[in-house]
């Protein structure tokens, strides 16, 4: 993929972030902070058994391009916002189907933990999950809907540790964390 005609503009009638100015006291004294409030998430590791392998997210996200154009992808784990009233479970369904192609029962969900991401910046909270699927939960493409261009990526158990370091793949803390939760969790049960 190429990217043309990449320029930065001021945002105006934001959808998914609120850009804001912090103002507080702090041991008496006058502090300020730039900040932008987001929504929270949730994350979900996929494991596909018969691969042996992650099933990763990978996308054009221009924030990171922006200041890293080396990276015209990142690696992430299946997400999504937190932007309606239902489960958490149910929304990690949601994006399992809409990014990845998979459709799964909700008891195969298994919650990890939760964490703050950018805790400089947004303080954004994420729920991260675990689901396991094989060749049966293989309902379409995936791709993500409206105009997302997702890809997926099958990365082999054997060589998830080595991609965890390797720093020519751009790739979120979230997804790193997870795999360290399985190699602890899940390798030793």
């Amino acid at each position: 993929m190429k990217i043309t005609e990449f320029y930065t503009d001021t945002l105006r009638n934001p959808r998914f972030i609120k850009p804001l100015s912090l103002h507080y006291r702090q041991g008496g004294e006058k502090k300020s902070w730039e900040a932008v409030q987001s929504h929270d998430s949730v994350a979900v590791l996929l494991y596909h058994r018969q691969k042996e392998a992650f099933v990763l997210v990978k996308q054009f996200r221009p924030p990171v391009y922006l200041t890293h154009k080396k990276h015209l992808y990142t690696y992430e784990l299946c997400a999504g916002i937190i932007d309606k009233e239902c489960s958490l479970v149910q929304i990690a369904l949601e994006e399992i189907d809409e990014e990845c192609g998979y459709r799964v029962e909700p008891e195969r969900i298994e919650k990890i933990t939760s964490f703050f991401t950018n805790v400089g910046v947004s303080g954004a909270k994420q729920h991260l999950y675990y689901c396991e699927v094989d060749a049966s939960d293989k309902a379409h493409e995936g791709g993500g809907i409206h105009q997302e261009m997702i890809e997926l990526e099958y990365l082999p158990l054997r060589e998830a540790k080595g991609f965890v370091y390797d720093e020519s793949k751009a790739k979120t803390p979230g997804l790193m964390f997870a795999f360290y939760w399985f190699f602890e969790k899940r390798m030793h049960e």
